[in-house]
């Protein structure tokens, strides 16, 4: 709606709601006249659009959005035009949430944004991500705090301790890269080089040697010859990452890469996604065989009636099934990884 705004409004069958008045849709659905919604232009909106939630049906853990919008016009990216400027949630709103999500009895509660690292840089409040999650993990201490992603120039000391000080903080960090070629980088519009992501990682790794990094590769860019993909792929079988979300690159109307010359033909984007994925498969299959005969808190998430097993994620987001009874859904418990099966981890109920 934010950019065809003209085309959709040609049709008096429908009501135009922008991203910044999604918290007005109910009152425009249940208008028994026409009710016409304030289009505010989203790249000048400075509030977040607050829409309180109590449960997510079916899920056992709980995602607090605290940030809305981006600053960082990526060359490939479509969302500052789309979400408008970084936008935080008031410090009171969040910890409302988060105290409401405590009350339904969820034990793990996700950070999400389009880039929570910028949370706190356009409120009055002296507030930051870091002192954020900090305040979150002091109040809510029987609730596990999960970051959704972090920019490799928001991973700093303060984020790392933290996550070694604060039990409640868990080890999972993902970090988008896109592409492991500063050339590309550059043309992304992308302000790091590659050097700071793989310092990052290797920096969050020597702090925490059992945490989970996943990063996000968007292959094909136009540009990207042989070189730039093989840097890429040398990167990522250097670092200790975890595990890959590899996307091939596509045409975004309005953005700057979708008129770039030099675009990569979509037999080469695919076999390019292939080897990463192939690469990011191995990854997380390394590191899930490292942790075998190592014992894990899960947050049992479902319970299989025919196989008497649960499955959940541990800490460091390794997917583990075991036997035990449906009740424990929803609860975090100790298991012991101890085998590899097609792929997937098993473990064992330890001290149930």
């Amino acid at each position: 709606a934010s950019r065809d705004i003209m085309e959709i409004t040609d049709s008096r069958s429908v009501c135009i709601v922008g991203n910044g008045n999604k918290d007005q849709v109910l009152d425009a659905a249940l208008a028994e006249n026409e009710y016409d919604l304030p289009l505010s232009d989203i790249g000048v909106k400075r509030e977040i659009c607050r829409l309180p939630v109590r449960r997510f049906n079916g899920r056992t853990r709980a995602f607090l959005r605290i940030q809305d919008g981006c600053n960082n016009f990526c060359s490939y990216c479509i969302v500052p035009h789309t979400r408008g400027r970084s936008r935080s949630l008031a410090l009171p709103d969040v910890l409302e949430q988060a105290a409401i999500f405590s009350e339904e009895g969820y034990r793990e509660l996700v950070i999400t944004g389009i880039n929570v690292g910028k949370y706190g840089q356009d409120l009055d409040e002296d507030e930051t991500i870091y002192t954020l999650l900090a305040r979150l993990c002091r109040e809510f201490p029987v609730m596990r705090f999960r970051l959704s992603s972090i920019e490799p120039t928001e991973v700093n000391d303060s984020l790392l301790e933290l996550m070694i000080g604060a039990p409640n903080f868990m080890p999972h960090l993902h970090i988008p890269l896109q592409s492991g070629d500063d050339t590309i980088l550059r043309r992304m519009n992308r302000h790091y080089p590659v050097a700071t992501f793989a310092r990052a990682v290797r920096q969050s790794h020597a702090a925490l040697p059992h945490v989970a990094i996943g990063c996000d590769i968007l292959s094909g860019f136009p540009g990207e010859d042989n070189t730039a993909h093989e840097n890429t792929l040398q990167l990522l079988a250097d670092l200790p990452v975890t595990y890959l979300h590899v996307f091939p690159f596509s045409r975004r109307p309005g953005t700057p890469a979708a008129s770039m010359q030099d675009q990569v033909p979509k037999h080469i984007k695919a076999e390019r996604v292939r080897q990463l994925r192939d690469l990011g498969h191995e990854k997380k299959l390394e590191f899930y065989r490292r942790h075998v005969g190592t014992t894990r808190q899960v947050l049992a998430e479902r319970h299989n009636k025919e196989t008497g097993r649960l499955k959940g994620f541990s800490e460091n987001y390794i997917p583990v099934q075991f036997q035990g009874p449906a009740r424990l859904a929803g609860q975090v418990v100790a298991i012991r990884i101890d085998r590899l099966e097609i792929d997937e981890p098993y473990g064992t109920l330890q001290n149930e």
